[in-house]
């Protein structure tokens, strides 16, 4: 996996630069599987199959990568139990709790709107 590495300057955190590391971490992270990854594991800690139960239409593989990508960004926090089988938890880390609260606002915001988005696409597809 080739990633932009961090080098202090203005332009790592500039989103409309395409070399910019920030463009690159929102990318990775503003997507539907990680923002319901992150809304559940905001009240407690689950398991893989737990997640995975919540999560209507996940894949095994794209729950997979992206609890891999929220761990390797410090968000998600996996947690291995040596019994047999292994289990496997996953929990939110400070910093996931912080984007949760931006992620819970985007819910609130789609919960609002739902009604009015409906009804301009309809109008537009009219």
């Amino acid at each position: 996996m080739v990633t932009k590495q961090y080098s202090g300057a203005p332009e790592d955190a500039d989103l409309t630069r395409a070399d910019s590391l920030a463009r690159e971490i929102f990318s990775d992270i503003a997507n539907k599987w990680a923002f319901l990854i992150i809304e559940l594991l905001a009240d407690r800690t689950l398991r893989f199959s737990e997640l995975r139960n919540e999560i209507e239409g996940i894949s095994h593989k794209m729950l997979t990568q992206n609890l891999r990508m929220l761990e390797r960004y410090g968000l998600v926090e996996r947690t291995v139990y040596p019994t047999v089988p292994p289990r496997v938890e996953y929990t939110l880390t400070a910093a996931g709790q912080a984007l949760h609260e931006i992620v819970s606002g985007m819910c609130d915001w789609t919960h609002r709107y739902l009604a009015h988005i409906e009804t301009s696409r309809q109008a537009f597809d009219a």
